[in-house]
């Protein structure tokens, strides 16, 4: 309204009611967009894993299907922690570029196009490209994620992360349980089973459109802000600690990753039915629910963390002991303790927080560990591959997964120790 005084014009003030009602709206928007937010968190948590578990409880129909040697096989999952190294470190400037919502979404797309595509390729080359396809909307989904989970959710980043690694298990133990169910229910062909999961994929795209809008139009949750990382100057390289992390990340992915790709078919080779090698991979995969809970807490109470390392790598080293002498008899208790053994995944993540002071120093870190780590981690499925090829047993594989347990348990007691990379690589 106009002032004599002044002869300025001012806006007249809204009405109690009016904001009241504005704000009750906005409330209600977010509520919704939060809620819409968690769905799409848990639903791309969920699809991380069922691409590479699936596969694992049908390798051997898959083998016979396409004339794949063991040579191929071992490639074949080999594959997974390769597009992890090549396709995780472009997903930051992706994020800066079209923000993580958009990039998750396009994963998720990714994802399905790939679970769809491989099953009917035809050919050995053409599942191998649909499944890199697969393979990379999971790499860059899984960089992103807690980058989603800290903007988005800054006050509750442990609650939130919890939810996701629990769903990550879950996806990872449903897919190796039900595949070979699933497989049957659907006339008994691989391709229906392993085609299956790309539905689940298909319903993880929904929940993020809403936000490639918001992203693009600029907003304030858009990501250029929260996936950016400024330079600090910190020669991450110099640090003896990072290098340790880095070797005990690629250590326990290799074990991880052998664990998803051939378990089953130690357990098949033993005479397991392919259905119970399944629940038993599923098992194995579902331990990580209750101790991603627990072993990262437990592990920021201590000043050391190498005596977790050391119980987790005793299970390991039991379960291959296990699954030499007597595969068959003592099935589940060499899935539960390879299970718990596999929990060097979330210790690992927990130590990179815990070993960096500043924001971009645990950045750098996360980002150094984690691509060195999978780098490390792709010649050992193929190893194991070629070496039950050739020895036409488990037993020289198993020599392998075990003398494998021994470094990493070494370099996970260093990568254990109080210490700060900052500190380290300016010395």
């Amino acid at each position: 309204m106009a002032t004599e005084e002044t002869g300025t014009t001012t806006s007249a003030p809204m009405p109690v009611s009016l904001r009241k009602r504005a704000d009750a709206e906005g409330s209600a928007t977010r509520a919704w967009r939060t809620r819409l937010l968690v769905l799409g968190i848990v639903l791309s948590a969920l699809n991380l894993r069922p691409a590479i578990a699936g596969l694992g409880a049908l390798l051997q129909e898959v083998r016979d299907g396409l004339g794949m040697s063991g040579s191929v096989a071992g490639l074949l999952t080999s594959v997974p922690p390769l597009c992890f190294a090549v396709f995780g470190v472009t997903a930051p400037r992706l994020a800066r570029r079209f923000g993580p919502g958009a990039v998750v979404c396009a994963g998720m797309a990714a994802i399905t196009a790939g679970l769809v595509i491989r099953p009917y390729a035809g050919n050995t080359a053409g599942f191998l490209a649909a499944s890199a396809l697969a393979l990379m909307g999971i790499a860059v989904s899984n960089v992103l994620m807690p980058v989603i989970v800290k903007r988005w959710f800054p006050h509750r980043v442990g609650s939130m992360t919890g939810l996701y690694s629990m769903a990550l298990a879950l996806g990872t133990s449903l897919a190796a349980a039900l595949t070979v169910p699933l497989t049957d229910a659907l006339g008994g062909r691989w391709q229906s089973g392993l085609a299956v999961w790309g539905a689940l994929a298909a319903a993880a795209i929904l929940p993020w459109t809403p936000f490639i809008r918001a992203e693009g139009a600029g907003s304030a949750d858009s990501a250029s802000a929260s996936a950016r990382v400024e330079p600090d100057g910190l020669r991450i390289t110099r640090s003896r600690t990072a290098w340790a992390l880095a070797v005990f990340f690629g250590l326990q992915a290799t074990a991880a990753y052998i664990t998803m790709g051939w378990m089953a078919q130690i357990f098949r080779d033993a005479g397991v039915p392919a259905g119970r090698a399944g629940v038993l991979l599923a098992v194995t995969m579902v331990m990580g629910v209750p101790l991603a809970f627990v072993i990262p807490r437990l592990a920021a109470r201590l000043p050391h963390q190498g005596p977790i390392v050391i119980a987790l790598g005793v299970c390991g080293l039991a379960g291959y002991a296990g699954l030499y002498w007597s595969p068959a008899g003592g099935a589940w208790a060499w899935a539960v303790l390879l299970g718990i053994s596999n929990c060097a995944f979330p210790l690992a993540l927990t130590m990179v927080g815990m070993r960096a002071r500043t924001g971009a120093g645990v950045a750098k870190l996360s980002a150094f560990a984690q691509s060195t780590g999978y780098l490390l981690s792709i010649p050992g499925p193929l190893l194991v591959g070629v070496l039950y090829q050739h020895s036409g047993g488990w037993g020289l594989p198993l020599a392998l997964m075990a003398g494998l347990m021994v470094p990493q348990i070494a370099v996970g007691v260093l990568a254990g120790r109080d210490r700060i990379v900052e500190d380290e690589a300016t010395r």
